[in-house]
C-alpha cells in the first residue's frame, strides 16, 4: 500500500508538469487545428532562460526566493515574445496553405529552436541549483517533498487561472468563438489574429512554468 500511494504522489506530481505542456498544444490545436511540434523546445527554453536568470541573480547575493520568482517572470516573459514571434513569422503566412505546409514548418521550428539552444548553452548537461529546501514529510508511509509539494500548487493555481480566464473574460469569450468558428467570429467583431497570438503567447508562458517544474 505504501508503493501504491508513493506512485499516486509521483503521478500527481509529473502530472503536473505534463498538464502545463499539454494545455498549450491543445490551446494552440483547438484554435488553429495546427499541432505545434516547437512546442517542447519552448519548454526547454524556459527551462534554459530560468537556469541563466538564477546563476546571475545568484551571483548578485538575491535572496533564493526572489531569484526563484524573478527568473520564473523572466523566463515567462521570454517564452511569450518567443510564442508570439514563432505565430507572427513561421504560422501566419500558411494560415490558409494545405495542411502539410504548417505541420513541416513546424518541425522545421523545432529544429532552429533546438540549434539555437545548443550554440548559446552548449550541448553539455546543466545543474540548477537548490532553491528550495527540499525536506520530505512522510503522508501515510509515502514520502513527499517540498519541492513536490511546491510543483503542485503552482500548477492547480495556473490551471485554475487559465479556467477563470477561458470561461470569464472577454479574451476567452474570443477563444472560445475563434476555435468554433473563425469565420462566423471575425464577422462578429473578434480579431482573428489578436486572439491567435495572444493563445500562442499564453500557451508559452505555460511552456515556460512547466520547464521551471521539470528543471
Amino acid at each position: 500500500m505504501d508503493i501504491f500511494l508513493q506512485q499516486i504522489i509521483n503521478g500527481l506530481v509529473q502530472g503536473s508538469v505534463y498538464a502545463l505542456v499539454a494545455l498549450g498544444y491543445t490551446m494552440v490545436y483547438g484554435i488553429l487545428g495546427l499541432i505545434n511540434f516547437a512546442h517542447g523546445e519552448v519548454v526547454m527554453v524556459g527551462a534554459m532562460i530560468a537556469l541563466a536568470a538564477i546563476q546571475m541573480l545568484l551571483a548578485a547575493a538575491f535572496s533564493p526566493l526572489l531569484v526563484l520568482l524573478l527568473s520564473v517572470l523572466l523566463a515567462v516573459a521570454v517564452c511569450m515574445a518567443l510564442g508570439y514571434s514563432i505565430e507572427r513569422i513561421a504560422y501566419r503566412p500558411l494560415r490558409h496553405a494545405p495542411r502539410l505546409a504548417p505541420l513541416i514548418t513546424a518541425i522545421g521550428v523545432s529544429f532552429v529552436l533546438q540549434n539555437l539552444a545548443m550554440i548559446i548553452w552548449g550541448r553539455e548537461y546543466h545543474s540548477f541549483p537548490q532553491l528550495l529546501p527540499n525536506a520530505s514529510h512522510q503522508l501515510g508511509g509515502a514520502i513527499i517533498t517540498e519541492v513536490q509539494i511546491a510543483i503542485v500548487l503552482v500548477a492547480i493555481l495556473v490551471m485554475t487561472g487559465l479556467m477563470l480566464l477561458v470561461h470569464r473574460t472577454r479574451l476567452g469569450r474570443a477563444m472560445r468563438a475563434v476555435a468554433e468558428n473563425q469565420q462566423a467570429a471575425s464577422l462578429m467583431g473578434v480579431n482573428i489574429n489578436r486572439v491567435i497570438s495572444t493563445t500562442f503567447m499564453l500557451g508559452s508562458a505555460l511552456a515556460a512554468v512547466a520547464g521551471m517544474m521539470v528543471s
